[in-house]
């Protein structure tokens, strides 16, 4: 697909191929009169469109909700039950695993085995084993895919979380919530159609830049917007003083009069997107106020999540994430920085555990009461794994990054529940068997939504570009 995004000046060529669009548009506002607004002037733009054509085929959901549990979670304290690993505990690491390979802070170190920090159990029908250090994931058991055999590129967490949001370590590449958004558009014209949230709490909660939900070079409306945790989810969503929703209105529109203007001249998407964006930021200013009023959640609902909402935790960014969903917001992401576990990995696990595990459970159980489940894919997952040797010294031990072997999980709408995929070695170090790249964790996450991930591309630079760079294959072993 040739890209829809290069600059054109003014020239003869260019005006007699864009003359008809010109010549119609002040035909359109010569009919509608003197007042016509932006959105009616355009095709509504409050509506990100998406690409033509899309979905290639019939999709199995319609939203995305990433769980991203920034700092590395470790497979070994979670998903990931090592018997051989605790056996060998505080024994030398086998040079057999670790010769030759990457390892971020414990290079020329004695390599340690460190043995799981919490008990596994089988639960629900599936039998399926998790830790004791998530008693309320377990209760999801039957629900959620656990990818045993996650395998990512970035040893660091930067890069890392580049890599899982965009596909490549390389900054300025489009986030896979703007690659989404770009080929579907946006189901709602009052809210963005990529929204982010975040929250802290744990051990040294590591900075999330905001390339991590950059557009790239697709247009900028297709960007993320981070949604504030506490009081007004977006800066200056209230009118100041004065000024009142009819003023409001007429300022939109004037400055979406001139914008076209010089787009008569000059056909810039960009302009086209801050037309969009003006348009937008109008319609939040009702939107947005309704949407973080939680007064109207039943109390139930509430102590499910344990928030009252907007108060700036993993939990409240739950309830608000269940309420985008609602709303049709395509792509959510939610970040909790927190789980880098280098050293106090068991506190740190039970600190983060506390924050985020029974939100994460209340979300999926009530998507799951409201019907939203079938449509949602969720997915929860970190930047990369820990290792199974120990960092730190005495009993204060933690665990480095690790990135050849890792979990993560998936539920919801076309995902196999109650089951496993993938494995790793007897010591969790090696992902063995159902190898799962995030290149293929991307092409499964798009074809859900009805994309072919090889034919979503863009051209730029010279190439086409898509979110699972040159490779990436459909997980279908978990697929329904």
């Amino acid at each position: 697909m040739t890209s829809p995004f290069s600059n054109q000046s003014i020239n003869r060529r260019t005006f007699l191929q864009r003359s008809g669009l010109s010549l119609g548009t002040a035909a359109l506002a010569q009919f509608m009169g003197s007042n016509a607004s932006a959105a009616q002037l355009f095709q509504d733009p409050g509506i990100a469109p998406g690409v033509s054509g899309l979905p290639h085929y019939p999709p199995k959901i319609k939203r995305v909700i990433f769980l991203c549990m920034a700092g590395g979670p470790s497979h070994l304290e979670t998903f990931d039950y090592k018997p051989k690993l605790a056996e060998m505990n505080g024994q030398p690491m086998p040079e057999s695993f670790t010769k030759g390979q990457p390892i971020a802070q414990l290079q020329g170190q004695k390599l340690l085995a460190f043995g799981p920090q919490f008990a596994f159990q089988k639960h629900g029908e599936s039998g399926l084993e998790i830790s004791d250090a998530l008693p309320w994931t377990a209760k999801l058991a039957d629900k959620i895919c656990v990818l045993k055999g996650m395998e990512t590129e970035q040893i660091n967490h930067d890069p890392a979380h580049t890599f899982m949001n965009t596909g490549v370590a390389i900054s300025g590449r489009p986030s896979m919530g703007s690659w989404v958004t770009y080929g579907l558009g946006s189901e709602n014209a009052n809210l963005p159609g990529f929204v982010v949230l975040s929250s802290v709490g744990g051990r040294d909660p590591q900075p999330i830049n905001s390339r991590q939900w950059n557009n790239g070079f697709l247009p900028s409306r297709y960007q993320g917007v981070p949604f504030q945790s506490q009081g007004d989810p977006v800066h200056y969503v209230k009118s100041p003083p004065g000024v009142n929703p009819q003023r409001q209105r007429e300022t939109i529109d004037a400055i979406g009069k001139l914008n076209q203007l010089r787009n008569q001249q000059v056909r810039d998407p960009e302009m086209e997107t801050r037309l969009a964006q003006y348009e937008l930021a109008f319609r939040m200013q009702t939107s947005v106020p309704e949407l973080a009023d939680f007064s109207n959640e039943p109390q139930e609902v509430l102590d499910l999540y344990g928030t009252e909402g907007a108060d700036g935790s993993y939990a409240a960014n739950c309830l608000m994430a269940r309420r985008l969903a609602e709303r049709g917001v395509r792509f959510i992401q939610l970040y909790h920085r927190g789980w880098d576990h280098h050293d106090g990995i068991k506190k740190y696990i039970n600190i983060c555990s506390g924050l985020t595990d029974r939100p994460t459970w209340a979300l999926v159980t009530d998507l799951d009461r409201l019907g939203l489940l079938e449509d949602t894919l969720v997915v929860w997952g970190g930047e990369f794994g820990r290792t199974p040797m120990s960092q730190s010294k005495g009993k204060n031990l933690g665990r480095d990054h690790h990135i050849r072997g890792f979990s993560m999980w998936m539920a919801g709408g076309g995902i196999k529940g109650g089951m496993s995929h993938g494995a790793t070695d007897e010591l969790g170090y090696y992902a063995t068997e159902g190898v799962t790249h995030v290149h293929d964790l991307h092409a499964t996450m798009l074809h859900l939504l009805g994309i072919d991930h090889t034919k979503l591309t863009v051209r730029a630079k010279g190439r086409d570009f898509r979110l699972t760079d040159v490779s990436g294959e459909v997980i279908k072993e978990i697929l329904v």
